[in-house]
């Protein structure tokens, strides 16, 4: 990877001197050059001298190098130039100097995407968190967001490509590859964002991964991490959103973890809690008793707050056979959706059963 940058950085200065510029590994094979022809020969000029190279530079009948790297670390490679007079010398410094610029910049970057994939894998202690952050020179407190993109048809290697062109800043925004379907995106925000901004945010993945590759993704939202430690958290939050989300809301392509409701709490019972709450609330009749046309009354009931009126205009039927509907439910169940409390507990009976569902454990 360091030859490409090596090379990126010796395109932007060939035209500025006629001078051949170009970097040996330390065993003098070139790795990148100005004169591309040169790319993978041997410098005989370099043999022998490895081990007399210092911080300065240094000069051949031919050409004229300087080491990468400062002399306290251990360096790979070398820059060289054609020639060994003043210009040659000036030159070389001066390529050395963008060389270990845009070496080290690859490197802090590449770094930094590692230290956050371990920070939300809980791979890195918690106080080594406070550690790497400093030696990376990384802002430890500003608002971070994490989207998980999971892609539900197939896998394709050119999704990572393409969020990472939406989010290019690589110092701010990472765009990390978990598995073979999940993606995840650690945005940084700006101080005054608001829940609107995120959502927007999450719905242009899921529209631009869409519309550029045909891939059906569903995005989960973390809630905002104010500092590095709580990333994890957040990616766990943006985990359960996904899965939470296929359960009650498998129509939504962006699930944000902080509107789940009491879907989140249902989630988490463990499944025999959920089938003793099932016996208790149906002791007359269970809720298979409940046909798909009285079930869709009921759930058009909730949709339109428990109004009447409301409610039997949006079915085309007169209030009389909703009332009558809603009596048949009562006598069934036991329960009145009319009043408040017995409708929410139909409410949450209804999520639970689905929940069960869902684990392959019908009640």
């Amino acid at each position: 990877m360091s030859s490409r940058i090596f090379q990126s950085v010796i395109i932007q200065m060939k035209d500025a001197t006629d001078r051949v510029i170009g970097v040996t590994d330390n065993q003098g094979f070139v790795v990148a050059c100005s004169e591309l022809s040169m790319i993978g020969s041997y410098l005989d000029d370099m043999k022998g001298l490895a081990g007399e190279m210092n911080d300065q530079p240094f000069t051949t009948d031919e050409r004229t190098y300087k080491l990468l790297g400062s002399l306290d670390s251990q360096s790979d490679y070398a820059v060289f130039v054609d020639g060994h007079d003043a210009t040659a010398k000036c030159i070389c410094v001066l390529s050395a100097v963008a060389m270990n610029e845009a070496k080290t910049n690859y490197e802090e970057k590449h770094d930094k995407a590692t230290f956050i994939k371990n920070i939300i894998s809980d791979n890195i202690l918690p106080g080594d968190v406070y550690v790497r952050a400093k030696e990376l020179h990384f802002t430890a407190d500003v608002p971070r967001v994490v989207f998980l993109v999971r892609r539900a048809d197939k896998s394709d290697a050119t999704a990572i490509e393409l969020l990472q062109n939406l989010y290019p800043d690589r110092q701010k925004d990472f765009v990390l590859c978990i598995s073979e379907n999940d993606l995840v995106l650690i945005k940084e925000m700006p101080q005054n964002f608001d829940s609107a901004d995120v959502y927007a945010i999450a719905e242009n993945i899921e529209k631009s991964i869409f519309r550029e590759l045909g891939v059906k993704t569903v995005v989960g939202i973390g809630t905002p991490a104010r500092h590095l430690r709580e990333l994890a958290d957040r990616y766990k939050e943006a985990q359960v959103a996904i899965e939470v989300g296929k359960v009650f809301d498998d129509d939504k392509s962006v699930i944000n973890y902080e509107n789940l409701g009491l879907g989140r709490i249902v989630y988490q019972l463990p499944t025999t809690l959920c089938e003793m709450f099932l016996s208790e609330v149906f002791k007359k009749n269970p809720i298979e008793a409940l046909d798909q046309e009285t079930l869709y009354t009921i759930n058009k009931f909730f949709e339109n707050n428990l109004n009447v009126s409301e409610t039997s205009r949006k079915l085309f039927v007169h209030r009389n056979t909703l009332v009558y509907r809603l009596e048949k439910i009562k006598k069934l169940t036991g329960l009145d959706l009319r009043e408040f409390d017995h409708a929410i507990i139909f409410k949450v009976a209804l999520m639970v059963k689905k929940y069960l569902n869902s684990q392959n454990r019908p009640y």
